[in-house]
C-alpha cells in the first residue's frame, strides 16, 4: 500500500477557504459605492440641522451626521472601502493603501454624491411655502470663518480646528481598518463617533465639516462668501490627512522593523515553538488572520490583486518562513542532518 507523504513545505500549511478569495469590484462599482455614500453623509449632515426644528427634533445635528456615517459604511463600505470623505482618500494614499489615480477618482465619485445631496436639499427647501430665501436658508449650514463664523472665529483659529480635527479623523480610520486590528470590525462605529464628537465641536465654531465635500455641497447654494471661503475648508484637510497618514506610515514602518529586528536577534515568540518543531497554529492564525472589512483592510488597500499571504490567511508567509535561508527551520534541519550523519559513522 502506498502512503502519499506531503513536501516539507506544505507541512501545517492550510489551503485557502473559498471564501476567503473573493475578486476586488471593479472600479465603477466603487466609484459607485463612493457616490451613494457621500450622498447619504451630505443629506444627513446638512438635512438635518437644516431643517431641525428644537422642540420636534431631539437627536442632536452631529451625532445624526455620525450615524449617517457609521450606516454608509456598513452599508456599502465593503465595496469601496468607506472613504466618503476626500480627506480620508488622502489619507490612504500617503499611507500607501491607495494609488493615487483611483483616489482621484474617489474623490471626483465623492464630489458627485455630495453635489447630488447638496441639489436633493435643495429641491426640497424650494417645495417649502414657508421659506422665501433658499439661499439664505442654505446658508446658515455652510462652513465659514469670521463674520461667517457662529461666534466669529478668525480664519487662523477655523485653520487649526480643521487640521487637528482632521487628523485625528483620519487616524481613527487608519488605526481602526487597519488589517492587524483585532477590532476593524467596529471600524465604521469608531469613525462615526469621531465624526460625531468633532461635528459638535465644529458646529460651535462654523459649522466646521472636517470633509470638504461636504463643505463643497453646502457652499453650492450658499451664495459667492461661502464660495469664497471655500478654499480653506480643501487646504486645512488635506494638510490634517497628510500628517495623519505621514503619521500612521512611519509608525507601520517602524512596527516592521522592530519584528524584523526580533526575528534576526532570535527573540521571536513563535521561534521556540519553531525549535520544538510545531507550528502554533492559533498563535499563526492570530497574527496573520485577513478577515478585513471590506476589500482587503476596509479601503481599497491593494490596489493590483492580492498581496502575498494577505489575502490566503498568510499561508504563503508561514511557508515562506519554513523555507527561507537563517531560519530557525533551516539551522534545525541542519543540526539533524550533521547528528544524523555523526550517529551513521
Amino acid at each position: 500500500m502506498t502512503l502519499l507523504v506531503p513536501a516539507r513545505e506544505s507541512v501545517g500549511v492550510q489551503p485557502p477557504a473559498a471564501s476567503d478569495v473573493s475578486p476586488r469590484p471593479r472600479l465603477v462599482a466603487r466609484l459607485s459605492a463612493e457616490a451613494l455614500g457621500t450622498l447619504i453623509v451630505v443629506v444627513a449632515g446638512l438635512g438635518v440641522p437644516l431643517f431641525t426644528i428644537p422642540q420636534s427634533n431631539p437627536l442632536p445635528a452631529a451625532l445624526a451626521a455620525g450615524l449617517a456615517l457609521t450606516a454608509a459604511m456598513l452599508a456599502v463600505g465593503y465595496v469601496s472601502g468607506g472613504h466618503f470623505n476626500p480627506a480620508i482618500t488622502v489619507g490612504n494614499v500617503i499611507a500607501g493603501r491607495t494609488r493615487l489615480a483611483d483616489a482621484a477618482a474617489y474623490i471626483g465619485a465623492q464630489l458627485v454624491g455630495a453635489a447630488l445631496g447638496a441639489v436633493a436639499l435643495f429641491g426640497v427647501l424650494r417645495t417649502i411655502p414657508t421659506i422665501n430665501d433658499s439661499q439664505g436658508a442654505f446658508a446658515t449650514v455652510a462652513a465659514g470663518f469670521g463674520e461667517h463664523s457662529v461666534i466669529q472665529v478668525p480664519m487662523a483659529g477655523v485653520l487649526l480646528v480643521e487640521v487637528l480635527g482632521t487628523a485625528l479623523l483620519v487616524a481613527v480610520f487608519l488605526a481602526t481598518t487597519a488589517s492587524r486590528n483585532p477590532a476593524r470590525a467596529a471600524a465604521p462605529f469608531a469613525v462615526g463617533l469621531t465624526t460625531a464628537m468633532l461635528l459638535q465641536l465644529g458646529q460651535a465654531l462654523g459649522n466646521v465639516p472636517f470633509n470638504p465635500a461636504r463643505a463643497t455641497a453646502s457652499a453650492i447654494f450658499s451664495g459667492p462668501d461661502a464660495l469664497g471661503q471655500l478654499w480653506l475648508f480643501w487646504v486645512a484637510p488635506v494638510v490634517g490627512a497628510a500628517i495623519a497618514g505621514l503619521v500612521f506610515r512611519g509608525f507601520a514602518q517602524s512596527t516592521l522593523h522592530t519584528a524584523q529586528t526580533a526575528d534576526a536577534a532570535g527573540a521571536s515568540p513563535t521561534d521556540a515553538d519553531v525549535d520544538d518543531a510545531d507550528l502554533d497554529d492559533s498563535d499563526l492564525n492570530s497574527d496573520l488572520d485577513d478577515a478585513d472589512f471590506g476589500d482587503g483592510e476596509l479601503t481599497d488597500g491593494v490596489d493590483g490583486g492580492q498581496k502575498v499571504g494577505a489575502g490566503h490567511r498568510g499561508n504563503a508567509k508561514v511557508a515562506g518562513a519554513t523555507v527561507s535561508p537563517g531560519s530557525t527551520v533551516a539551522q534545525d534541519d541542519e543540526a539533524r542532518s550533521f547528528f544524523d550523519t555523526k550517529g551513521g559513522k
